[in-house]
């Protein structure tokens, strides 16, 4: 059996078992994990796979999953303690500024810039509902590079912000197409690779010398400085995913 809707998923949930197969995206996020779980239990297919269904949306997931290819001393910080723990390996390693993302926010809104990981503790100390949260030095001569792969199309575009240290097109950035290296081509497989992703919206972070890491990666993202229209994209999406079950 193949279910493909939402509201199939629903209606027919509990008659799911081992080689039957859900193409579809999982329910909203206070169901999402215990429905994966108890597909996954039962042998129940997810396309997308639910482990890339789960990193795309949670920023920790992916620090905690996908830390290798990110850039050197990104920490997960899910409870005060741990907060506490990086400011002492912040000043340690001598990284001053810092970056925090917040969990489920996008277009840049929960991106902030902290002059230490101290000053954050301070901010923070009052309340847990900050938590769980992505902590990164504050990497200032970087290029922003949004990558997107779906099958064989493969497309890259800068992002820059002369104004704002948030580079993303929704923050008031500019784009403009850039070739895809090798170095950005083996990461971005790899990292698709190991989060059973089969087509992404992957953000890189270029630095000197050839440095190249994952900022994030998702299932679906703005396309404002592609050159792909969003009609043909879906298309795209949809034949890799209709290809995986047929």
């Amino acid at each position: 059996m193949i279910l493909r809707s939402a509201a199939e998923l629903e209606s027919r949930f509990h008659e799911l078992g081992p080689g039957d197969v859900f193409l579809g995206f999982l329910p909203a996020k206070h169901l999402r994990g215990a429905a994966a779980a108890d597909l996954l239990e039962r042998g129940v297919r997810c396309v997308p796979s639910v482990l890339c269904q789960l990193l795309a949306r949670s920023k920790a997931a992916q620090a905690f999953v996908l830390k290798p290819w990110m850039a050197p001393h990104t920490r997960l910080i899910a409870r005060r303690a741990e907060l506490m723990d990086a400011v002492g390996y912040c000043a340690q390693h001598g990284i001053g500024a810092v970056v925090t993302k917040q969990e489920g926010m996008h277009c840049g809104h929960g991106i902030r810039r902290w002059e230490s990981a101290e000053a954050l503790y301070n901010a923070v100390a009052f309340t847990d509902a900050v938590y769980p949260l992505v902590l990164q030095p504050f990497l200032p001569d970087i290029a922003d590079v949004r990558v997107i792969r779906v099958g064989d199309y493969v497309e890259a575009y800068t992002r820059t912000n002369a104004f704002n240290f948030r580079a993303n097109l929704a923050a008031g950035g500019e784009s403009a197409p850039v070739a895809v290296s090798a170095s950005m081509e083996t990461l971005c497989r790899a990292v698709m690779d190991r989060g059973r992703f089969p087509y992404a919206h992957i953000d890189l972070h270029l630095g000197e010398g050839g440095a190249c890491h994952l900022s994030e990666i998702a299932l679906d993202g703005g396309i404002t400085g592609a050159r792909i229209n969003r009609g043909e994209l879906n298309r795209r999406k949809q034949a890799v995913l209709e290809r995986m079950v047929n």
